[in-house]
C-alpha cells in the first residue's frame, strides 16, 4: 500500500474519467461494458476519497458533447446512471456525503432528474466530503450563464460593476462554495481537460495517466495524490518566497 501525507492532501480533486469505451474495444466487449465497470470505479474513488479526508471531489460523468454520441449508448449510460444514485444514495447519507449535481441538469431525461433531485435533497444538510457528479456539464456554457446571472443582478440592482471580482464570479458558477481543485486527475493518457471546470482550474495541478478509467485503482489514486504531494505550489511567488513565507503587500 501506497503511504502517503496527511499534512499536505489536496483539498478538492477533480477527474476526468476517461476510457471506458477503450477500455471494452480492447477486449472486444460492447462500450457499454465498460462504463459499467467505470462506475465500478467512480465507488471506489469516493470511497478512497472520503476515508482519507478529501474535502470535495468532482466526477466529469457526462459532458454537453457526450450527448452527439450514438443513442443506445447514452440510454444506457443513462439507466446506470440511475442505478448507481439509487444504489449509493444511502451510503451517501450515512457517510455525511453531499451529492451536488453540477451542468444543466434540465438536459437529462426527467427519471434521472428526479432520482438525483431525490438524494441532492436528501444529502443536502450533510457536512462532510462533497461529491460533485458534473452531468451535461460544459465549462464554457457555465461561464456563459454566470456571466448572464451576473448581468440580471446588475439591472434589478442587486450588484454594481465595482462589486464584481474573482471572488464575486465565482459565487455565480455551479461550484459555488467549493474551493477550486488542487489536482486534476485525467486517465487514458489525454493532454486536454476538455472543456471541464475551466475558470477553476487556473492554478490547479494536472496529473495525467495512461491508466483507463476502468483500470483506475485506489493505489492510482494514491500515486497521483503522492505526485502532487512532490510539486511546490507558488501560485506566482519566487522559491525564496515560499521558503521564508514571505508574499508582496
Amino acid at each position: 500500500m501506497i503511504e502517503i501525507s496527511k499534512d499536505n492532501l489536496p483539498k478538492h480533486i477533480a477527474i476526468i474519467m476517461d476510457g471506458n469505451g477503450r477500455w471494452a474495444q480492447k477486449r472486444s466487449l460492447n462500450r457499454i461494458a465498460g462504463h459499467r465497470i467505470g462506475i465500478k470505479r467512480a465507488k471506489e474513488a469516493i470511497r478512497s476519497c472520503r476515508e482519507l479526508g478529501i474535502h470535495a471531489l468532482t466526477l466529469y460523468a457526462f459532458s454537453t458533447e457526450n450527448w452527439s454520441r450514438p443513442k443506445r449508448e447514452i440510454k444506457a449510460l443513462m439507466t446506470l446512471l440511475k442505478q448507481f444514485v439509487r444504489a449509493e444514495g444511502k451510503e451517501l447519507v450515512q457517510k455525511n456525503i453531499r451529492l451536488n449535481i453540477i451542468g444543466n441538469i434540465e438536459d437529462l431525461p426527467e427519471d434521472v432528474r428526479e432520482v438525483l433531485g431525490e438524494f441532492v435533497h436528501k444529502t443536502k444538510n450533510n457536512t462532510g466530503m462533497i461529491l460533485n457528479v458534473a452531468l451535461s456539464y460544459s465549462g464554457r456554457i457555465e461561464i456563459i450563464q454566470a456571466v448572464k446571472k451576473i448581468i440580471g443582478d446588475v439591472k434589478q440592482g442587486k450588484l454594481t460593476i465595482r462589486q464584481i471580482n474573482e471572488d464575486m464570479f465565482s459565487h455565480y458558477l455551479f461550484t459555488s462554495g467549493v474551493p477550486d481543485p488542487d489536482l486534476l486527475i485525467r486517465t487514458s493518457g489525454e493532454l486536454r481537460i476538455s472543456n471541464f471546470l475551466l475558470w477553476q482550474m487556473a492554478y490547479t495541478e494536472i496529473y495525467v495517466t495512461d491508466i483507463l478509467w476502468p483500470d483506475f485503482t485506489k493505489e492510482n489514486l494514491l500515486s497521483a495524490i503522492v505526485d502532487y504531494q512532490r510539486r511546490e505550489r507558488r501560485f506566482g511567488l519566487t522559491q525564496q518566497q515560499i521558503k521564508q513565507g514571505t508574499a508582496p503587500t
